[in-house]
C-alpha cells in the first residue's frame, strides 16, 4: 500500500538514456517537477536545451507532494517583513502570486484535476500568531481573513482563509506538457567540470549554462548547501469514509498535520521529523482519523521529504560566487508546487540574460546567519561523531534506522538508503556498506 495516490492510474512519457555525447545551450540536471517546468518554459522561449533524470521523470519529491497550490505557506509573511523587511515579502508574495496565476493558465488546457479551493492556515492553540499574519498579509495588499470556525472535526483557535487557492493532480499535469520536452532518463551525472558533465556511462554533456533542480544539491564543494540547507520527511494517508473537505487546511506548527480532499479520498499529513529522527510515522495519522471517523479506510500511504532552508525561503538563482554559470532551485519548505514554478520563472530568465523581478528575495548568496545554521551544524557535528560503520557517503554521517519505512537515513543531509543500502534518495550519489541484519 505505501505508494503515492498520483502514480495510480497515471502513465507518463518514456524517454531514452543518453547514450552519446552531447552539446547544449543549457542542461537542466533533474527531472522533477521544476526543472520539467524549465524545459518547458526554455523550449518555448526557443533555447537550445537538454534536460536528464538519473532515474524517470517526477519518480522522487514530485510523485509524493500532496499538490496544494497556494501563495499562503504557513506563517510566512510576518516572518519575512521583520526579517527583511516589508520590500522583500512584497517580492516574495508576487512572486507566488505569479505562479498561482501562471499553473492556472497552463492548467486550462491539461486535464489534471484543477480546481480552485480556499487555503487555512490553522492553530491548535495559538490565535494570537494567526492574527498577526493576517495583518501582515493585508499589509502587502492580498486579501485574507481570520475566521473562528473551520470544518475541522477537532477544537482549534481558528485559521487564516485565502480564498481562490488551488489544488491539482501533479502527474496528469506534467503527462499534459511534457511530451515533446527534450528529456534523457536513466541518465545519472556523476562529475563536473567547468561547461560539461559527465555521466556514469561516461557520456560527456557540454552546456554554457547549467541548472540543478535536484531537490538536493549534490555539489558539496560550492555554495555550502549542507550547512544551509537539512532534509524534513512527513507522512501521508489518503483515506476514504470521511466527510469531503471544502478547503485545504494545513497547521502553522510544523509538526502538525494537513488535509486536503481530493475525489472521494482525504489526504491527511502528519509525522512530521528531522529526517534520520524517530517518528510514529503514519500510525499516529492513523489512530487520530480512526477516533474521529471510525468507518474511515486507508487507500493509500506514502511519505514526503521537503529540503528546508535557514529562513524559510527557497534557494533560487546562481549556485555560488565561484560557478557563474551554474544554478540552483532548492529549499521549498513543504511548498514544492509554487516554488518550482517560480524557479522555473527566474531561472530561465537568468539563463537568457535577462533581470527577473523576484530574484533578489530568493538569492542563495543571502546571509546564513540564522538560528537553523546552527542546528544544522551541530547535527552534523555530533553524527560526524557517532561510532557507527553504517556511513553516508555523501559526507560520512552516521545513519539511522527508519522504523517505519525500514530505511537506513541520513540525519545530517538527508539521504535515505534501503535495507540493502542502495542510495534511494540524495545528496549522496552512491549507495551505503550497511549490515541489514543488524538495525
Amino acid at each position: 500500500m505505501k505508494k503515492s495516490l498520483w502514480i495510480d492510474g497515471v502513465k507518463l512519457n518514456e524517454f531514452n538514456a543518453l547514450d552519446k555525447d552531447i552539446k547544449t545551450d543549457v542542461l537542466i540536471i533533474g527531472g522533477g517537477l521544476c526543472g520539467l517546468l524549465c524545459a518547458h518554459f526554455l523550449q518555448q522561449c526557443g533555447v537550445d536545451y537538454v534536460l536528464v533524470e538519473a532515474d524517470k521523470i517526477a519518480r522522487g519529491t514530485t510523485e509524493n507532494t500532496t499538490a496544494k497550490i497556494t501563495v499562503q505557506h504557513g506563517i510566512i509573511y510576518k516572518k519575512i517583513i521583520d526579517s527583511y523587511g516589508f520590500e522583500r515579502a512584497k517580492m516574495y508574495l508576487d512572486a507566488n502570486c505569479k505562479a498561482l496565476a501562471e499553473y492556472e493558465r497552463l492548467c486550462g488546457n491539461i486535464n489534471c484535476d484543477f480546481e480552485k479551493k480556499d487555503a487555512y492556515t490553522y492553530s491548535l492553540t495559538n490565535r494570537d500568531k494567526l492574527e498577526k499574519e493576517v495583518e501582515a498579509v493585508n499589509s502587502l495588499g492580498l486579501k485574507c481573513d481570520y475566521v473562528k470556525n473551520t470544518e475541522l472535526p477537532f477544537k482549534n483557535e481558528g485559521a487564516i482563509r485565502l480564498e481562490n487557492q488551488a489544488q491539482f493532480n501533479p502527474l496528469k499535469f506534467i503527462g499534459g506538457f511534457a511530451q515533446g520536452l527534450n528529456v534523457y532518463e536513466k541518465t545519472f551525472v556523476k562529475e563536473f567540470a567547468p561547461h560539461k558533465a559527465v555521466t556514469e556511462k561516461g557520456f560527456e554533456i557540454r552546456a554554457e549554462k547549467i541548472i540543478v533542480t535536484t531537490h538536493f544539491p549534490f555539489i558539496n564543494n560550492h555554495g555550502g548547501y549542507f550547512l544551509k540547507l537539512y532534509q524534513h520527511r512527513s507522512y501521508v494517508s489518503a483515506f476514504s469514509g470521511m466527510t469531503k473537505l471544502k478547503g485545504m487546511y494545513v497547521d502553522e506548527d510544523e509538526k502538525g498535520m494537513s488535509f486536503r480532499s481530493y475525489g472521494d479520498y482525504i489526504l491527511v499529513v502528519g509525522g512530521g521529523h528531522r529526517t534520520g529522527k524517530q517518528s510514529d510515522g503514519w500510525y499516529g495519522i492513523e489512530k487520530l482519523v480512526e477516533n474521529i471517523y471510525p468507518d474511515a479506510m486507508v487507500k493509500y500511504r506514502w511519505a514526503a521529504q521537503d529540503c528546508m532552508s535557514l529562513d524559510g525561503i527557497p534557494y533560487i538563482g546562481k549556485y555560488s560566487k565561484s560557478t557563474p554559470d551554474m544554478y540552483v532551485a532548492t529549499g521549498f519548505n513543504k511548498w514544492g508546487m509554487t516554488s518550482s514554478m517560480v524557479s522555473a520563472m527566474i531561472l530561465t530568465d537568468m539563463v537568457q540574460g535577462k533581470k527577473n523581478d523576484f530574484e533578489e528575495v530568493f538569492s542563495p548568496r543571502r546571509s546564513m546567519l540564522k538560528p537553523q545554521l546552527f542546528i544544522n551544524g551541530f547535527e552534523a557535528t555530533v553524527n560526524l561523531l557517532t561510532p557507527s560503520t553504517r556511513r553516508c557517503p555523501h559526507l560520512g554521517c552516521a545513519l539511522k534506522w527508519n522504523k517505519a519505512e525500514h530505511t537506513w537515513d541520513c540525519p545530517c543531509h538527508g539521504s535515505r538508503f534501503e535495507e540493502n543500502g542502495e542510495l534511494i534518495n540524495g545528496p549522496s550519489t552512491g549507495s551505503a556498506k550497511v549490515n541489514k541484519k543488524y538495525h
